[in-house]
């Protein structure tokens, strides 16, 4: 018996239009929920580390991608029970696994037929602006006028401009289908792809400010706005602490009392913390795929802002419940609630084989 492979040198996708149409199919039955295309001049004018054509300087097209992320998975920080689900599949699981399958998967579906794709997820773990483990002070340009490595398309901006919603006041992307409870992937490819128009549907983000509000870090500032041209439309967000934002998102709040490294939310760092009242932990979780430790489960940003969504009636993806059925919790660490009285708990957190 003949060993089976894939076909290759189909023609299927020489035409733009009928290009796309299967494209986009094969997008949505790999897993992406929502799929839309943007020819590559509206990259005109990006920043050289941020341009896809520094990747593929033949490139056409980007093709972008939303994940969702379930409500559901939000359930449990919501409750104040169960925080690991959303660092795990509404985040992690996303990042590292699902569309890592669904952008690998659909390159190869363009390459099979002779053209080059490039599969780009969430890559926050390993890039050249901001990043860890490789900044740009490691690299150089190997010469004049290119970027040094590595590049960082944005991705929010990737996903506006292949036509798949808005970016709001918080600058997370909102999707006309689940709001802020998106992931966005994209595919760069030097196929000819008939490109989706801008967003253009009803307004997602009506600066209600629930996002602002709702912070624990503080962390947006309304009153500075952050504004740029995107394919010939103005855009804009407040501007974000993103140094506020990276100590709320692990739960911990900053304090003037000096705590003793050992005795503090968070061991590592110079800055006396302890746990804010958005989390019912005494000491940080340990990380989830490297990243993931979403203790306050995106209060502002998401679950502020998908409350005023669904209220509003603007997203497709509706429910038949409210997603905040009880008063928001808080955790008041003067005096802590009692634990249930059959509650059960390992002596370390070390597990075993027993577990």
């Amino acid at each position: 018996m003949a060993i089976m492979t894939r076909d290759f040198g189909l023609d299927d996708l020489n035409d733009p239009k009928i290009a796309a149409e299967l494209v986009k199919k094969q997008a949505l039955a790999m897993g992406a929920d929502s799929v839309g295309i943007g020819n590559i001049e509206r990259w005109a004018g990006a920043p050289t580390q941020m341009d896809p054509r520094q990747i593929m300087p033949e490139a056409k097209s980007i093709i972008g991608f939303t994940f969702r992320v379930n409500r559901g998975s939000l359930r449990g920080i919501e409750e104040g029970t169960f925080f690991s689900n959303y660092s795990a599949m509404g985040y992690g699981g996303i990042t590292y696994l699902y569309m890592p399958m669904t952008v690998i998967n659909l390159s190869k579906y363009i390459e099979d037929r002779g053209y080059e794709a490039i599969p780009y997820g969430h890559q926050s773990d390993w890039k050249g602006i901001d990043g860890e483990g490789y900044s740009n002070h490691m690299s150089v340009p190997v010469a004049s006028g290119r970027a040094a490595p590595d590049v960082a398309v944005h991705l929010r901006i990737a996903a506006y401009l292949c036509g798949l919603g808005e970016i709001g006041l918080s600058k997370m992307f909102l999707s006309p289908q689940f709001g802020p409870r998106n992931r966005v992937g994209i595919v760069i490819t030097d196929l000819e792809l008939e490109p989706d128009p801008i967003y253009d549907g009803p307004e997602l983000c009506n600066k209600c400010g629930a996002c602002v509000t709702q912070c624990p870090g503080n962390a947006f500032d309304p009153n500075n706005m952050i504004k740029v041209n995107l394919a010939g439309h103005d855009v804009e967000w407040a501007n974000i602490d993103c140094a506020a934002c990276n100590i709320a998102f692990r739960g911990a709040e900053l304090t003037d009392d000096e705590i003793k490294p050992e005795d503090r939310y968070m061991e590592h760092g110079d800055f006396s913390n302890k746990p804010g009242d958005w989390s019912p932990f005494k000491n940080k979780p340990r990380n989830l795929y490297n990243t993931g430790q979403a203790v306050c489960g995106a209060r502002g940003c998401t679950r502020a802002c998908m409350i005023s969504m669904d209220a509003r009636g603007v997203l497709e993806n509706k429910f038949k419940e409210k997603f905040r059925r009880r008063p928001q919790w808080k955790v008041d660490w003067e005096n802590p609630p009692a634990n249930p009285s059959d509650a059960i708990y390992r002596e370390s957190a070390i597990l075993t084989d027993a577990d």
